[in-house]
């Protein structure tokens, strides 16, 4: 039975493990529409549909409709909140680095780590009555470090509430932009240097100092035996570097580009661009198995105050950290 009319909505849902979006679905499951008109629509849309708020397109609502009433003004931090997580979205590349992603309440976590020797890693015959070599899984000697990243929203509902709600998610895409930006500087980070467990990455140097040549990827391929290197990650001028080589320049890979887009990349591996990353070094990794998000809650917004129409400095911020899972799969080509 349709539900979604008759729900009030208050403060405190944000507060319940889900927030707002979790607390509608349990009042207003979304399978209740399979077959429906509404078909397609998460209990937070709906919502958005039952107040009739346009948030996107040129017909779009000003900020001032979420404040007609104190339910329609309940709805508006998570549309802060999605909004800033379609910026995320947009600009990130993190979901091509990880290999998983771990979702915790609290600000303490430690990872696992299997550490195998050579020995360890050969999967040799069992002879009868002879025991089974084993893999030893331990918890990290160090918690993983999460920073909180974020940005204060500095301005005043007067200010804003004859704006076009689709104005303003710009706005607030490029603040889920920024903070994607630096959660992949975190991540470089880990990458390069470990996650405080001993685990920097191993450094594999080109043949000629201040020069890249296709023999110097080979040799990064080399080194990340038995791991798959499926990733690559350089810095702007490491790109150029990279898409200078004779062998990415044959004339169906730039038919490839000129008309799509899609680079033609080293030994099959994705080519990633990130300009945060410090000249002179490119990661390969293998992202099935090298890099672990642990975040904290996901995009936090100061809903009181932005449910009161105190704009003025509420905070949206995204708090996240990273672990090396295996210290070998990840390698760095110092340039």
């Amino acid at each position: 039975m349709a539900n979604f009319e008759n729900i009030t909505i208050e403060k405190g849902m944000y507060r319940t493990k889900g927030g707002l979006t979790g607390a509608l679905e349990k009042l207003d499951p979304s399978e209740n529409y399979v077959g429906t008109s509404l078909e397609g629509l998460d209990a937070f849309s709906r919502q958005l549909k039952r107040y009739d708020i346009r948030v996107s397109g040129r017909g779009s609502d000003c900020v001032e409709k979420f404040f007609q009433t104190s339910n329609s003004a309940a709805l508006f931090p998570e549309y802060v909140s999605r909004a800033v997580r379609q910026g995320m979205e947009r600009a990130d590349i993190l979901p091509n680095l990880v290999a998983t992603v771990t979702d915790i309440e609290g600000m303490d976590y430690r990872s696992i780590v299997s550490a195998p020797t050579s020995d360890e890693k050969s999967l040799k015959i069992v002879n009868e009555g002879a025991q089974i070599p084993q893999t030893t899984v331990r918890t990290r000697e160090n918690l993983v470090k999460l920073h909180k990243r974020g940005r204060m929203l500095v301005a005043s509902y007067e200010a804003l509430r004859f704006q076009r709600l689709d104005l303003f998610t710009v706005t607030l895409n490029q603040i889920g932009a920024y903070i994607a930006r630096a959660q992949l500087s975190d991540a470089i980070g880990v990458l390069l240097n470990g996650d405080g467990n001993n685990n920097a990455a191993a450094v594999v140097s080109s043949a000629t100092a201040g020069t890249l040549t296709y023999d110097d990827l080979v040799k990064l391929w080399a080194n990340m035996a038995p791991y798959e290197l499926n990733t690559l990650l350089a810095p702007t001028a490491e790109m150029q570097k990279i898409l200078a080589l004779t062998q990415m320049q044959d004339s169906r890979a730039g038919l490839d580009f000129q008309g799509t887009g899609k680079m033609i990349t080293p030994m099959g591996a994705a080519l990633l661009h990130a300009p945060e990353m410090t000249a002179g070094t490119i990661i390969g990794l293998d992202k099935t198995c090298a890099l672990e998000m642990v975040q904290a809650g996901g995009v936090v917004t100061d809903y009181d105050k932005l449910i009161d129409r105190q704009l003025e400095r509420a905070a949206i911020t995204c708090t996240a950290g990273f672990a090396k899972i295996f210290t070998e799969a990840s390698k760095a080509l110092s340039v």
